[in-house]
């Protein structure tokens, strides 16, 4: 007997994650169609993979993804929320959702610092489905990717049916 199995949530969550990684800028900007799916698909990746993923929300600040009781204290405010990334020498993606314009100067400055930022300390910020205005004032410094890939999906071949 056959059972048909849906591709793992995990693994378009785990590809989104490698294209992150390997952007040039500190900073990325996600276009995305269906928000809460793209945070079900990184909340499996954080939980599958053990990568330090985390998510603010204006309503409730900045916590991880892979436990979902941890918040991070004192980060409700994006500016406090972003010095928090600033500062933390550990590797992390940082997930931005509900960002709102205008923004403050000093958060306009957090956001262009941990776009320069180092190398040698490997974290991401990544803003989900942000104005356009936005986008365009970072545009130099901002890595600009899309959830959905352009690529057709690999077929595999399962028990003599090729699968997508």
């Amino acid at each position: 007997m056959t059972f048909g199995m849906a591709p793992a949530p995990a693994l378009a969550g785990n590809e989104i994650l490698e294209r992150i990684l390997a952007a040039p800028s500190g900073l990325v900007t996600l276009a995305c169609q269906d928000i809460q799916a793209l945070l079900e698909q990184f909340t499996a990746t954080a939980r599958h993979t053990g990568q330090a993923i985390y998510l603010w929300q204006p309503d409730t600040g900045l916590g991880s993804l892979r436990e979902a009781h941890l918040r991070i204290p004192d980060c409700q405010r994006l500016g406090n929320a972003l010095r928090y990334m600033q500062q933390s020498l550990h590797f992390g993606v940082y997930l931005l959702v509900g960002i709102e314009l205008p923004l403050s100067a000093p958060d306009a400055t957090l956001l262009r610092q941990l776009a320069r930022a180092p190398k040698a300390y490997l974290r991401r910020i990544v803003l989900i489905d942000v104005p356009p205005a936005l986008t365009a004032h970072l545009a130099d410094l901002a890595v600009p990717m899309d959830s959905e890939d352009g690529r057709p999906p690999r077929l595999r071949l399962r028990d003599g049916r090729w699968l997508s």
